[in-house]
């Protein structure tokens, strides 16, 4: 199944913070994770939003309605669960 990306402007704050090097890693995680939900994903629970990506030392928080991905942070795993 094939997804479409949504960022919220949280999420698009934080991406702009990190170094080009870390953005574009992450970025094309996500472009991965749009093809069937590739990557290294975990359904968390009694947590919003509901699902993590792992990207390194960072964290994709993101939930999916229908056949949207919703990205709300973008955060180090330091800082993801506070």
């Amino acid at each position: 199944m094939k997804y479409q990306v949504k960022f919220k402007p949280k999420a698009i704050k934080e991406l702009e913070k990190l170094s080009s090097h870390n953005r574009t890693r992450i970025i094309s995680k996500i472009e991965a994770m749009t093809d069937n939900l590739q990557g290294d994903i975990k359904k968390l629970t009694n947590f919003f939003p509901q699902y993590r990506l792992r990207v390194g030392n960072y964290r994709v928080l993101f939930d999916i309605e229908d056949d949207t991905l919703i990205i709300y942070r973008v955060k180090n795993r330091q800082n993801a669960y506070n």
